[in-house]
């Protein structure tokens, strides 16, 4: 069964991640197929891009972390502080496929509005002087 693993780059101050996939993309993938790599991915997101590779055991992805390639690709990422993160499993937004179930409502999950016969009413009856005594009276 194959092993995936995730270098996630993010987006810099200066330059975007698609910049970084454009320059060191060839030579990681180069790396990773010449490493044993079985597939491979990469995934644009709005805040960087994220590389997916599957290896078929955890000491072919360790060779292939330890490569030139891609220990010179990790160095030169666009925000070198906390643009990168390398992890197991499929990267970004790899969650479930199937979004989360609404929760119930509160209550009935209503809300009293005005009758429309109580606004018809009022505009059904005329106000005069003799109503209003009527009314007052009543």
């Amino acid at each position: 069964m194959a092993m995936w693993m995730s270098i996630e780059v993010f987006d810099g101050d200066f330059y975007p991640a698609s910049s970084w996939a454009d320059s060191f993309g060839d030579s990681v993938v180069e790396a990773a197929l010449s490493g044993g790599a079985t597939d491979w991915n990469w995934h644009p997101t709005s805040w960087g891009v994220v590389f997916e590779v599957a290896f078929e055991d955890e000491d072919a992805w360790e060779r292939f972390r330890a490569s030139l390639a891609v220990r010179v690709a990790l160095e030169s990422v666009p925000n070198p502080v906390n643009g990168v993160l390398v992890y197991k499993g499929r990267g970004g937004s790899a969650g479930t496929t199937k979004g989360r179930k609404p929760r119930p409502m509160i209550g009935s999950g209503s809300a009293s509005l005005p009758l429309p016969i109580e606004q018809d009413l009022l505009w059904a009856v005329p106000v005069t002087p003799a109503t209003v005594y009527a009314a007052a009276v009543g």
